[in-house]
């Protein structure tokens, strides 16, 4: 009986797993996506740079923050598997309207269409925690950030090879891209239906505070934590409580039960941001996240000002290939690096953002393509490691519960960011600035948080010589355990 109850266990995380990953690298194999500028300013669709730049894209930064909010209560309301089905319908109907639609409003309510499926991106990294055990996490996690990452890379070297062998028409790789994305839907109806989640339907296991949550969950936590932050990061990482003394399913229905879910939520986060340690590395997560989301959204802009694809060969999609591979090389390389990162970290987060900014200066003001990918390769490797340090610092001292609510509002927070600088510097109704004072204006920002955080690191140095060797924000706190990574 123990042999068949653990054959089946196996069985019960496999096959749901499997289907995820299938369903994440079929979903994100996109030749095109390297490619989208010179697409939408060449003649398939026959837009100005300007439109594209300062009237289009703006749609998804808005559309992403309008519906991130209610998704993501949906998603943990549904459980998880409509909200899988409803993202990947949304991404044939973007992809079917940016193949056969051709006018500027089209092409914002595509982008309109896009901002759901990003949103909903929460409902794919959450759905694995609610249908296996705690203790395949760590495998399931590295599985499904590794298919995706492997997808994106797949798509990015597929699309270089048939733009630079004139293999296929932009519009015939959106064919192709349909074909993929109707075998993503086809499996998401497969999924099994998950029957708990976070808030609604739940394990209750009673209120814990953030140091009971820590003593019971650290352990899997930054056991867990090298697998995660190894493969690629995501804005919306989610994972679910589930321990094994849980006995009592309470579940939550109606208008009054989601005002306690609400309340039980903003409890959570108070306790959570209470904490300055927590708080100071979370505003570093927010600003940085908006600027590198606000760089990757825009380079291509860059790079078609820079070098114009209709007159020269361009190798965006070999860029983007090498660029992923080498992030995640980057982001798995410190995983195996001893630093005190109480001590240091901030400096850590200074010094380097000094580097991003650098780069990206570089990239604005120096007219050479070469030096722009190689620029971009740089500054996204150094957000990529960065981002890791932020997330094990801010999960080794949180419950797995907390850790899914304050991954979501530090991204929350740089999606709010990203939407004022957009409407600001980028939207027509806004400056509607071009694209070389818009990138001057993202490695001034990132020179801004440089050089807070660097006088910052100087200052927690200083004070640990001060306090013998712990960190002031650490200083008062008696469950102080120093987290190497």
């Amino acid at each position: 009986r123990k042999m068949e109850a653990v054959r089946r266990s196996r069985a019960d995380w496999r096959y749901p797993t499997s289907l995820l990953c299938i369903y994440g690298f079929f979903s994100t194999v996109k030749p095109l996506e390297p490619f989208l500028i010179p697409y939408l300013t060449g003649p398939d669709k026959n837009l100005t740079i300007e439109e594209v730049n300062n009237q289009i894209f703006p749609v998804w930064t808005y559309s992403y923050l309008s519906v991130l909010v209610p998704v993501f209560v949906l998603t943990d309301w549904l459980r998880y598997k409509p909200v899988v089905v409803f993202q990947c319908s949304n991404l044939f109907v973007t992809t079917a309207m940016l193949l056969w639609t051709q006018s500027v409003p089209a092409m914002q309510a595509m982008q309109f269409f896009y901002g759901v499926v990003t949103a909903s991106e929460v409902a794919y990294f959450s759905y694995i925690y609610s249908v296996i055990d705690v203790k395949r996490y760590r495998r399931a996690t590295s599985y499904c950030r590794s298919i995706q990452l492997f997808g994106h890379t797949v798509g990015s070297v597929l699309g270089q090879l048939l733009v630079s062998f004139n293999l296929m028409s932009y519009n015939n790789m959106l064919v192709f891209t349909l074909v993929l994305t109707t075998i993503a839907l086809l499996t998401s109806f497969f999924l099994p239906m998950p029957q708990r989640s976070m808030f609604f339907h739940r394990k209750d296991m009673g209120h814990k505070t953030v140091a009971e949550g820590t003593k019971n969950d650290v352990d899997r936590t930054v056991g867990s934590t090298r697998a995660k932050f190894s493969v690629e990061f995501n804005s919306a990482g989610t994972l679910e409580e589930k321990g094994p003394k849980a006995e009592e399913t309470k579940e939550y229905d109606g208008a009054d039960s989601c005002g306690k879910v609400l309340l039980h939520i903003w409890k959570d986060f108070y306790q959570c941001y209470s904490s300055r340690y927590l708080l100071y590395w979370s505003v570093w997560w927010a600003l940085a996240t908006c600027g590198y989301n606000q760089t990757v959204n825009y380079v291509q802009v860059l790079w078609e000002h820079v070098q114009p694809s209709q007159n020269f060969s361009i190798y965006n999609g070999g860029v983007e290939a090498v660029s992923n591979l080498l992030s995640a090389a980057t982001a798995y390389g410190i995983g195996f690096t001893e630093v005190r990162w109480e001590q240091w970290g901030e400096l850590a987060l200074g010094g380097f953002s000094g580097l991003g900014a650098a780069a990206l200066f570089l990239m604005t003001f120096v007219r050479n393509i070469w030096v722009c990918y190689t620029c971009y390769v740089i500054f996204k490797c150094l957000y990529m490691l960065l981002i890791t340090i932020a997330m094990y610092q801010v999960a080794a001292d949180l419950s797995m519960e907390r850790y899914a609510l304050v991954f979501g509002a530090n991204n929350f927070g740089a999606l709010c960011l990203q939407t004022v600088i957009t409407s600001v510097v980028v939207d027509s109704e806004g400056l509607g600035l071009s694209i070389i004072p818009q990138f001057t204006v993202y490695a001034s920002y990132f020179s801004v948080i440089a050089i807070i955080f660097s006088v910052r690191g100087v200052f927690i140095i200083w004070k640990t010589k001060e306090n013998k060797g712990i960190p002031p924000d650490k200083s008062e706190s008696p469950d102080f355990e120093e987290h190497r990574f």
